[in-house]
């Protein structure tokens, strides 16, 4: 009876030792994959206010505005916001060059790290749809996190759109 215990305890724990090892290589890839043009849309101390889409604040002192998007746009919103969450959607309208085709797409929101000078993936989904054009909408959620934010879109086989940056508050 002990070395059947043993033999289950052994199998039990490298199965556990490949699932970590495996999600560690995709959690490299996926860090790597989303390190990507991070200069050009850093938030710099000599921007005002003014200059941004918006600030999502607690209550909301700009509201994010622009409802309708437009390919190659997104457009983000503020559903709700209070204490230290704010609600957001963002929408654009993707296009599919083969509509026989799944076109598949991606969102993910992106939060500015001041002490890398860098972008870094703080949410993400995908997802598809087959036809020529759809308008495409997410609703994700920032929760006692202030920072600055802006929302990437990619389109497989096209290019990556992003939002205008935005900061929430708390």
């Amino acid at each position: 009876m002990t070395s059947r215990s043993a033999a289950v305890l052994a199998t039990g724990t490298a199965h556990t030792a490949k699932l970590f090892v495996t999600a560690l290589v995709f959690t490299g890839a996926y860090v790597g994959f989303s390190a990507y043009d991070t200069a050009n849309s850093a938030p710099t101390q000599t921007l005002s206010l003014a200059s941004q889409t918006a600030e999502v604040a607690t209550p909301v002192a700009t509201p994010v505005t622009a409802a309708t998007s437009a390919p190659g746009s997104i457009a983000v919103s503020v559903l709700r916001s209070g204490g230290c969450r704010s609600d957001l959607t963002a929408s654009s309208v993707a296009v599919n060059a083969d509509p026989s085709s799944t076109l598949l797409y991606g969102w993910r929101l992106m939060r500015w790290s001041p002490t890398s000078k860098k972008w870094h993936a703080h949410l993400a989904e995908h997802a598809g749809f087959s036809g020529s054009k759809r308008t495409v909408a997410w609703e994700t959620r920032v929760v006692d996190n202030p920072g600055w934010y802006r929302i990437d879109l990619t389109v497989k086989g096209g290019t990556t759109v992003k939002s205008d940056r935005f900061q929430v508050t708390c």
